[in-house]
């Protein structure tokens, strides 16, 4: 009786271990017919992306868009040598190095405010040459109702008359009488009407040999901002 028990232990035994092969054996089949697509984690719904959207850019690289009925301006001054100024209007570059329109001393455009349409750029040098009076001219022919921008590279100070800055000033600068030797300085004027007060319309930084960003200049300056289209006076 115990050896048919033994016996018996034996088949039962035997039977697993020819399971078990023919499992694992069935299993390696399998999974090499049934291909990757059929996986488990595919076979579940799939979840929802989410993408989320590239910033929106705005015109002349604000942050935030003005609102509808105004203009966008943005105004760089140069650093150093090598940096030259940009003014922005409208996202059109007025002066910029890539147009060939910046130079080294006050760079100026003068801007149709009705239209939005530039009505003039030039540079005027105040190193070399004597530029200070014919850039009293530009100014003083710009028509009415105009906007009128102005950025200094490198130098824009040695050589600017007393003439030329009360002209500015008349425009309604107050740093003008301030600008020295490489200051950086941007203005916004209006002729012909006012700007609002609460807008940027100038700033200006000088030479410091312990602040300077650039070997004997200071850094970059910018003011921007929005204009409303519909100022009368």
């Amino acid at each position: 009786m115990l050896r048919w028990t033994n016996c018996k232990n034996f088949i039962k035994f035997g039977g697993f271990i020819l399971a078990s092969v023919c499992a694992w054996y069935l299993g390696t089949i399998l999974a090499y017919l049934i291909p990757q697509a059929s996986t488990f984690d595919q076979l579940l719904p799939d979840k929802p992306k989410i993408y989320m959207p590239a910033p929106k850019r705005q015109k002349c690289d604000h942050w935030s868009p003005c609102s509808p009925g105004n203009y966008a301006y943005r105004m760089l001054s140069g650093g150093g040598k090598e940096r030259f100024p940009k003014i922005c209007f409208e996202d059109k570059l007025l002066i910029s190095e890539q147009d060939g329109n910046a130079g080294r001393g006050i760079n100026i455009a003068i801007v149709d405010y009705k239209t939005g349409k530039v009505a003039a750029t030039n540079y005027f040098d105040m190193w070399e040459g004597e530029f200070s009076g014919p850039m009293t001219d530009f100014i003083s022919e710009a028509p009415q109702k105009s906007l009128i921008f102005m950025v200094t590279h490198d130098d824009g100070s040695t050589k600017l008359k007393q003439d030329s800055k009360k002209a500015i000033a008349e425009l309604g600068s107050e740093e003008i009488w301030n600008l020295k030797f490489r200051s950086g300085w941007v203005f916004l004027a209006a002729k012909g009407f006012k700007l609002p007060k609460n807008i940027q319309k100038e700033k200006i930084i000088h030479s410091d040999n312990s602040k300077n960003r650039y070997n004997g200049w200071p850094a970059e300056i910018q003011i921007e901002g929005c204009i409303p289209r519909n100022l009368t006076s």
